[in-house]
C-alpha cells in the first residue's frame, strides 16, 4: 500500500511537468492573437448580473463610448457584465474580444465577441496575463470575488512597478463607496499599510462620460502600448 501510494505521487509530479507545456501553449496562442487587436480597456463585473440591471445597462454604454473614443473592449467572455462590455462594443461596430475561462459552473462564451477575438483559457494565470498586458485601461463594474482579484492584481503590478501605470475606473459610487472608505481609511491613514500615490490612478465614477474622459485625459500623457 505504502509502495502504491508512493508511486501515485510520482505520477502526479510527471503531470504537473508536462503541464507546463500547456501553459506555454495557452501563453503563445494568447500573445500572437492579443498582439494584433489594438487599443483596448477591459470591462470587468459579475457574469451573474441579468439583462434588465441597471449596471448590465450601463455596461452597454460605457463600452460604446469607449469604442467611440477609439479603443476596442475586452472581457471575461462570459455572461453578465462581460456580455454588457461586449455587447456595447459589437453595437458601436468595434474591437470586441473575449477571453473565455473554462469552469465547472456559470461561464459560457457570449454572443457578441468578434469571431475571431474568442480565446479560450483553462488557466486564470494565463489569462490575467492578457488582461493586463494588452489593456489600456481596467473599468471595474459591480462583481464579486472574480473582479475584485483582476482590480487587486493591477494595483499590486503597477504599485511594484512590475508594469506601466494605467488609469483603474470604478464604476458605480454606491456600490464602491464602503470598500473604497475602508481602503482609504483603514490601510492608509490608520494602518499606513500603503500611500496616496498608490491610490492615485484608481477613479469612481458613475457615468460613460466620466470613463472616457479619464482614458483621454490619461493617454494626452502617455503614449498607447502594451504594458509590458
Amino acid at each position: 500500500m505504502r509502495l502504491q501510494q508512493h508511486k501515485s505521487w510520482n505520477e502526479i509530479k510527471t503531470n504537473d511537468s508536462w503541464a507546463i507545456f500547456k501553459v506555454m501553449g495557452e501563453f503563445v496562442t494568447g500573445f500572437e492573437r492579443m498582439s494584433k487587436i489594438g487599443p483596448c480597456v477591459s470591462i470587468f463585473g459579475s457574469a451573474r448580473t441579468k439583462t434588465d440591471d441597471k449596471y448590465y445597462t450601463l455596461a452597454v454604454e460605457i463600452a460604446k463610448a469607449i469604442v467611440e473614443s477609439g479603443y476596442g473592449v475586452i472581457t471575461g467572455g462570459g455572461p453578465g457584465i462581460m456580455e454588457a462590455g461586449n455587447k456595447g462594443a459589437k453595437l458601436a461596430k468595434g474591437t470586441s474580444v473575449g477571453l473565455n475561462i473554462d469552469l465547472p459552473f456559470e461561464q459560457h462564451d457570449n454572443p457578441y465577441i468578434d469571431s475571431d477575438k474568442s480565446l479560450d483559457f483553462d488557466y486564470f494565470f494565463v489569462r490575467k496575463v492578457m488582461f493586463v498586458k494588452y489593456s489600456q485601461g481596467f473599468v471595474v463594474m459591480p462583481g464579486g470575488f472574480g473582479t475584485l482579484d483582476e482590480l487587486f492584481e493591477a494595483i499590486t503590478l503597477i504599485q511594484t512597478n512590475k508594469i506601466e501605470k494605467f488609469p483603474i475606473i470604478l464604476v458605480g459610487s454606491s456600490y464602491w463607496k464602503g470598500l473604497v472608505e475602508w481602503i482609504k481609511k483603514t490601510l492608509r491613514d490608520e494602518y499606513k499599510t500603503i500611500s496616496q500615490k498608490d491610490l492615485d490612478l484608481i477613479h469612481t465614477v458613475d457615468s460613460p462620460e466620466e470613463v472616457t474622459a479619464i482614458l483621454d485625459a490619461f493617454y494626452k500623457q502617455y503614449q498607447l502600448s502594451p504594458n509590458f
